[in-house]
């Protein structure tokens, strides 16, 4: 399949730069009318994708909220994720991933082989045991054409006692994940498929860490609306970097239905900011 760089970089292109979040959460589900139930659960996911997998460049389920109802949820999971592809919307599994080993090569089986039922274009990972140990999910991701994102300055506020702690040589662990991701990517054109996490509530904060955004890959980036940021923020985040930004928004579209119209609205207003935003 083609490199997922590729494919990502053609639908921000085309549908316009925007991740659409799939959260299923119980303060979600009361909004819309529905119980915190299977068949809640199966109302919420199947209208926001028939209303948004043929119009957005990417969904992004959090799997976390499928889980929570046991072996149905995850079912209904599955579903979603090969509906949405065929539609034609890229999907990135949010479960942030990341062990070491056989484990770390389960996960990567189950999210990035083509013959799993839960397989994606994309899985957050999480690099804090070393990013040596998210090689299996690396090399797996490459075969399948498939790519990761990776948790490298995160939105939430607690991230930084980790992210911003400084390593011997003065370099910070963020940055250290991201020259890490630089050297994935080294060579692949127009988008490398290998790309991070990092958060657009950031603001000032990455000139003071000394990170290097322009790492090759995208930059997926939540934080927008509920926690705060909005999209004129984005170029004072990013900088240079701003025209491979994937921003994230979940509830500030979600919170429009369960109107499937409601819903196609209000994801083409937020791609049409964006695209006016990391242009």
């Amino acid at each position: 399949m083609e490199p997922f760089g590729a494919r990502l970089r053609r639908a921000m292109d085309e549908r316009g730069p925007l991740c659409v979040g799939i959260d299923p959460h119980a303060a979600l589900l009361a909004d819309w009318g529905l119980g915190d139930d299977i068949a809640g659960l199966e109302r919420f996911t199947r209208t926001v994708v028939e209303a948004l997998a043929d119009r957005v460049a990417v969904l992004k389920p959090q799997s976390a909220f499928f889980e929570r109802f046991g072996s149905r949820g995850v079912a209904v999971l599955e579903r979603a994720v090969a509906e949405s592809r065929d539609a034609g919307a890229l999907v990135v599994m949010d479960a942030k991933r990341g062990d070491i080993g056989s484990t770390m090569a389960a996960y990567a089986d189950a999210y990035l082989d083509p013959s799993s039922p839960l397989f994606s274009d994309a899985l957050t990972v999480s690099p804090y045991l070393g990013f040596g140990s998210l090689r299996p999910a690396l090399d797996r991701a490459r075969a399948a054409g498939c790519g990761l994102f990776v948790l490298a300055l995160t939105s939430n506020p607690e991230g930084a006692e980790v992210q911003h702690a400084v390593r011997g040589g003065g370099r910070t662990v963020a940055a250290t994940v991201l020259r890490h991701l630089a050297a994935e990517n080294a060579g692949e054109a127009p988008l490398g498929s290998f790309g991070a996490v990092v958060g657009a509530t950031l603001g000032g904060t990455l000139n003071e860490l000394g990170v290097d955004l322009d790492m090759g890959g995208a930059l997926l980036a939540p934080g927008i609306g509920a926690q705060g940021a909005t999209a004129g923020d984005l170029p004072g985040v990013f900088g240079p970097a701003v025209g491979n930004v994937l921003p994230s928004i979940s509830r500030g579209v979600l919170r429009h239905g369960p109107s499937p119209a409601a819903l196609r609205e209000a994801a083409a207003r937020e791609a049409g900011l964006m695209a006016e935003t990391v242009a």
